[in-house]
């Protein structure tokens, strides 16, 4: 069965850096859009960034210039590069794999905390 985990979260210091990893457990990666969302609580979950095969992009304004997605197909790996990291990054980021036409798969989430 299709299983997304994600690593790589911890706490970092305001104008820190992170790097999310998403392991996906799926038969053709490939033909995935793959994503990166976050949520805290009481709000919704939020597209933070996309990739497609091949990688064309996308991200939301508020993490332009700060953050990378990427993809290693043979891996069926996608990262997350998170730099110059805000407080309001803070939120707990899932990995999401879109087939476009079917179910989405979702990891679990991997906690990220921008404080001092």
């Amino acid at each position: 069965q299709v299983q997304l985990v994600e690593s790589g979260g911890g706490l970092v210091q305001p104008g820190g850096s992170l790097r999310l990893s998403c392991a996906a457990s799926i038969s053709i990666f490939s033909i995935y859009t793959m994503g990166w969302y976050r949520q805290v609580p009481g709000k919704e979950r939020e597209l933070v960034a996309s990739i497609t095969n091949p990688g064309s992009t996308m991200y939301a304004e508020s993490v332009k210039g700060r953050f990378t997605i990427s993809r290693d197909n043979a891996k069926k790996l996608v990262f997350l590069q998170m730099n110059s990291l805000k407080p309001e990054d803070t939120g707990v980021y899932y990995c999401k794999a879109d087939h476009g036409r079917f179910r989405d798969y979702w990891g679990q989430g991997t906690q990220v905390t921008v404080s001092s």
